[in-house]
């Protein structure tokens, strides 16, 4: 879907004339396009006067949202999303697209702030190989991506114009300059009705003025060929640079001119990989008031290389493990034993299971395992490519540690195998829970990770375990998508009814206060929360009833994956329903004590229309019947998943002592 607008006293949009546009642009001249309001929400309505879509303040009620719907999109395999939109009073307008078979919208685009003139976005939209449609305002859905301009709109194509304080990017043509000028006919059309732009020195009135021409921000990873035009005069007296720019505000210049000046256009071609969303800078500074100019004109970007030598995008994924089947691509050092093992073990009160299921396997540093009373013990990844930004994720845990130095520590090492940096190392005492790590890391040589345990003897040696490594380009990400809930920063929009002969679920780290009951910590980061019922503050047979937030319901399976502890001698029953209209139907369920680990459960179903899920927790026979909830998604599905925990159990697990 495209937007949602929230409590604003009027939202406006409007769609301009544009060559090669594809399926789903519209001007909103005479009708709508195709595009419909959302019945569940307010209703947009087409301007009498004017050429616009508009939803206005006088109809805000109870439905505080007006949501306008595309029809399914013609979408290449990248399309610019272009939009006008205006907004005032306080509210939001957003841009979402709407993948068939999803109940959930991903958000690509968001503005807030008010305006007294028509401001232009652009938004690029990947083709995922299913039906799209896009909801609200104004739309051109041109082939390409929107960094992409000529500057021949009589708009800038979404680009943000940015100066301190007196210098700035201005639009050029002959008909517009002053017939004094040495600016040039535009490189476009080669005439004097074409448009490009350009800054001047003839503006700045102190050294190092810098004027920028920021590109709208890209949805996703960009890797290509980026080119442009430009002429530029008086070199000595200006400095013209390209920039990255990505979402933290890291800067990274990707092109430099030759120091002459150019008499004519000059065409320019780099090459960009980033696994990461950025904008592209153009910036101009001068020296002094006879810094001559700079004119830019026809930006362009291609999927494919500028230059054969450029290697292609790298799939880290060749890294992850979550050790069910094997090693992977990992291997260890063959001296004096194997320190690194791979195990699955039975979950008791003494022993975890491993991260990934509950039930799986997972890696085990040992003494036991060598045959001496300490040891060192390398565990190396593959080989990965340099120049590359890498975000590295794992969990551990550890248990029976006198002394935590030297325990498990993660360096980089070069294709010599000789160590460039420590990058982690364990700095708390073990908590006997799985613990995420995330470390980001760059080197300019190809490189590979070595989980390093070191123990000096028996006695001051305990267990380390490793599961689950994953290794993603860029920065680690610091949101979780649509359809994901780990309750870290919340709840997530899931709802309770609180009544005084119910229960209650409640947001919580650390372990639950009743002992011999509940986790330890939670399953996303082991010192992160979870949701659970407190057995302690409730009657036997209480139930207490946690809610999603609504789920717009498509055609196709659904699946939902979600993690559960039910650990206790008086655990009751956890529960899955789905709730449509005044009737729920039960889809999954649990009764007793089931681990003493966390464990992982995936719920196939289908639903055509609107819906929600509930998870219904149930207090059994004593106060040890604490049961948690951890990490759910939602996704299209089927789950698909090797080993099946969908369905109806008891006693599924027993514990042994």
């Amino acid at each position: 879907c495209l937007s949602d607008v929230i409590s604003s006293p009027a939202v406006a949009l409007l769609v301009r004339a544009q060559t090669q546009l594809l399926r789903g642009s519209c001007s909103f001249e005479t009708d709508s396009c195709g595009y419909t309001s959302d019945p569940a929400y307010a209703a947009w309505t087409i301007n009498q006067e004017g050429r616009f879509i508009i939803a206005e303040s006088s109809s805000f009620g109870e439905k505080e949202k007006y949501i306008l719907v595309s029809p399914e999109l013609e979408l290449r395999d990248w399309s610019c999303v272009r939009l006008v939109y205006q907004i005032s009073g306080s509210g939001s307008l957003q841009l979402h697209l709407r993948p068939e078979g999803e109940n959930f919208d991903y958000t690509l685009w968001t503005a807030d702030k008010p305006s007294d003139s028509w401001l232009i976005a652009g938004v690029d939209v990947r083709n995922i190989g299913m039906g799209n449609s896009i909801a609200l305002f104004e739309i051109h859905i041109i082939p390409g991506y929107c960094i992409e301009c000529n500057f021949e709109e009589h708009h800038l194509c979404g680009y943000s114009n940015q100066w301190n304080p007196n210098v700035n990017w201005y639009v050029g043509g002959s008909l517009a300059r002053d017939p004094q000028s040495n600016l040039p006919d535009d490189h476009t059309m080669n005439n004097e009705r074409g448009h490009y732009m350009y800054v001047d020195s003839v503006y700045a009135k102190r050294f190092q003025e810098v004027a920028k021409l920021v590109s709208p921000m890209t949805t996703t990873s960009v890797a290509g060929c980026l080119s442009f035009y430009y002429q530029r005069d008086q070199a000595i007296g200006n400095f013209f640079s390209v920039f990255t720019k990505d979402q933290l505000g890291h800067y990274d210049e990707i092109w430099r001119p030759d120091v002459y000046a150019t008499t004519d256009w000059k065409l320019v071609q780099v090459d960009i990989k980033a696994p990461h969303p950025l904008e592209m800078v153009f910036e101009v500074a001068f020296n002094s008031p006879r810094g001559g100019y700079v004119a830019l004109d026809d930006i362009s970007f291609s999927p494919e290389f500028c230059h054969t030598e450029t290697e292609p995008a790298f799939d880290p994924s060749v890294a992850n493990c979550n050790f069910e089947e094997g090693l992977c691509q990992y291997y260890q050092e063959q001296t004096g034993g194997s320190v690194w093992n791979r195990v699955s073990v039975k979950p008791n009160v003494y022993r975890i299971g491993d991260h990934t299921t509950g039930t799986g396997s997972f890696l085990l540093a040992n003494t036991r395992h060598t045959s001496r009373s300490g040891y060192v013990g390398r565990l190396f990844g593959p080989s990965l490519p340099g120049n590359h930004k890498y975000c590295l994720r794992f969990y551990y845990a550890l248990h029976g540690f006198m002394k935590i130095d030297n325990a498990l520590a993660l360096y980089v090492y070069d294709e010599n195998n000789i160590a460039q940096e420590k990058i982690w190392t364990v700095s708390e005492r073990s908590k006997d829970v799985w613990t995420e790590v995330e470390v980001t890391y760059l080197k300019p040589m190809p490189t590979k990770v070595a989980f390093v345990s070191i123990c000096r003897n028996f006695w001051d040696c305990g267990l380390v375990s490793l599961d689950d490594i994953s290794v993603t380009l860029g920065d680690c990400p610091l949101n979780p998508p649509p359809g994901h809930c780990n309750f870290e920063t919340g709840d997530c929009g899931y709802t309770q009814k609180k009544k005084a002969k119910k229960g209650h679920w409640l947001r919580i780290r650390g372990h639950t206060p009743t002992s011999y009951t509940g986790p330890k910590g939670d399953h996303t980061l082991g010192v992160g929360y979870y949701m659970y019922i407190e057995a302690s503050h409730m009657l036997p047979k209480q139930s207490a009833r946690l809610m999603s937030t609504e789920l717009r319901g498509s055609a196709g399976p659904q699946c939902l994956i979600f993690f559960y502890h039910m650990y206790g001698s008086g655990t009751g029953t956890l529960s899955i329903l789905l709730h449509k209209g005044d009737r729920e139907r039960l889809l999954w369920t649990r009764q007793g004590e089931q681990s003493v680990s966390w464990m992982k459960a995936t719920v196939d179903y289908e639903c055509y229309t609107r819906h929600w899920i509930i998870f219904e927790a149930i207090r059994g026979s004593s106060i040890r019947s604490d049961i948690a909830i951890d990490d759910i998604v939602f996704k299209k599905g089927p789950c698909n998943d090797s080993i099946s925990y969908s369905g109806f159990s008891e006693n599924f697990n027993e514990i042994e002592y």
